[in-house]
């Protein structure tokens, strides 16, 4: 239980991986669990389950003036998650590297957070309508390759730093694991999981 006068922090994990119980799935459980036992509330969301449309880029959720994030007109799951992210005080990105980026369930996310830009007729570029960053994030990722190979060759973590800020995310933490396809049930080394157990207790508020 969380000490007395602790403030409770809400943690939400936006997890785009296809394998349930593999090295994303697991990396995030033990920054969870970790948040968890210092007090934190939790809630993972995997795209796999979740009905996210494709963004149609018809721009309607751009055309509205203030800071509110636009409505899309799609019927889906995406203002649920969006919604479950603006009550939240710290959240998880994470997605393992397919074809030199995210995943498409993740790129799919990503491309809806478009609803976070004022992009009006007329303007030749778009202003990003929440500009204040106060929310904890971590990001986590995951490659075949060497993990500094893949953070230099790609741009996978400079798009997913891009969806964090539209988030609210004011400083995010990286984890990213290399070498994940020398075995087919790849695990995680001892100090992956203490520094994901450290990121956990830092989203939670603690040190």
């Amino acid at each position: 239980p969380a000490d007395k006068g602790f403030i409770t922090m809400k943690i939400t994990a936006i997890v785009g991986t296809y394998r349930k119980g593999g090295v994303i799935d697991t990396a995030v459980g033990e920054i969870l669990s970790a948040a968890r036992e210092h007090g934190a509330e939790t809630e993972t969301i995997y795209l796999i389950d979740t009905h996210v449309e494709f963004c149609r880029n018809c721009r309607s959720c751009t055309q509205s003036s203030g800071d509110s994030p636009g409505v899309c007109p799609l019927n889906d799951e995406m203002p649920r998650i969006l919604d479950a992210l603006d009550k939240s005080d710290a959240f998880i990105l994470a997605s393992p590297m397919n074809f030199s980026t995210v995943t498409a369930v993740t790129k799919r996310f990503i491309e809806r957070l478009v609803c976070f830009a004022d992009w009006r007729w007329g303007r030749p570029a778009p202003r990003t309508r929440k500009p204040v960053r106060e929310k904890r994030a971590v990001l986590v990722a995951s490659s075949a390759a060497p993990a500094v190979l893949s953070r230099l060759a790609t741009g996978m973590v400079k798009l997913m730093k891009s969806a964090a800020a539209l988030l609210g995310a004011k400083s995010p933490d990286l984890l990213f694991i290399g070498m994940c396809a020398m075995v087919e049930h790849h695990t995680l080394s001892p100090r992956v999981i203490r520094r994901a157990r450290r990121l956990g207790r830092k989203l939670a508020g603690g040190s």
